[in-house]
């Protein structure tokens, strides 16, 4: 005889001392007690495991940048703090929910068309501008030369963290990774104006260490020192690629 069956089978004997006019309240109540309340039973079944998993680790945020004019140049200036809306960063140039697609792009689509704007944030790490620096063969690389909005620090290998990687912040500003950001020639003009002569140009020292880009998911305030708490979506290499 089956668990399911024994449980019937003592549940239907118990009733027989209930009188015939409650009878019809008893049994529903009895048998929920013995069996079990079913919509909680397939509430059970059906609860997914997290998705997202927490990091070991702790971020930091070490310099905040923006720049209101992009026609001024690439470079940016710091700031305390950064106010992340849906539409991206109040008072950066780069802010918007939507931008003009551009080279980046040209595979997908062509130039100069309203696509969603993935690329609200650059990030980058400190200990990757330093490691840049010294292919470079230069003292070091400032965060405002390569267009950075939030330099961290305590993220090991920060250009390489999976796209939809979640960072959240003290204030619940939670942004979304979106992918890898690529060394641009831009970049390199505007280090050898200090650096004009390197052992390495900047392309290529700083190809898988340029940072990522990232758009806001949920708004807040981001500030100097925060710490950052880090969230990994599933991790696995999609076989048909």
């Amino acid at each position: 005889m089956s668990w399911l069956s024994r449980r019937i089978l003592y549940a239907s004997r118990s009733l027989t001392a209930i009188p015939d006019c409650e009878v019809s309240i008893q049994v529903l109540r009895h048998m929920t007690a013995v069996l079990g309340d079913p919509s909680r039973s397939r509430n059970r079944k059906s609860a997914m495991p997290p998705l997202m998993t927490k990091a070991s680790f702790t971020g930091h945020v070490d310099i905040l940048l923006k720049s209101e004019d992009r026609a001024t140049g690439l470079e940016k200036t710091r700031v305390s703090e950064l106010d992340c809306r849906q539409d991206g960063i109040a008072g950066d140039c780069h802010s918007g929910l939507t931008r003009k697609s551009d080279s980046r792009t040209l595979q997908q689509y062509p130039r100069n068309i309203d696509i969603r704007n993935v690329r609200q944030l650059t990030l980058l790490s400190s200990e990757e501008l330093a490691e840049v620096a010294v292919h470079m063969g230069v003292p070091q690389i400032l965060p405002e030369w390569v267009g950075a909005n939030v330099v961290t620090s305590g993220i090991p290998d920060l250009t390489l963290l999976p796209p939809s990687t979640r960072l959240q912040f003290p204030s619940a500003c939670t942004i979304v990774v979106d992918m890898e950001n690529a060394p641009c020639r831009q970049v390199a003009d505007v280090i050898s104006g200090t650096h004009p002569d390197t052992v390495m140009g900047f392309v290529k020292a700083a190809a898988h260490k340029r940072g990522v880009t990232a758009w806001v998911e949920r708004d807040g305030i981001i500030r100097q020192g925060d710490p950052i708490v880090l969230w990994f979506p599933p991790q696995r290499l999609y076989p048909h690629s």
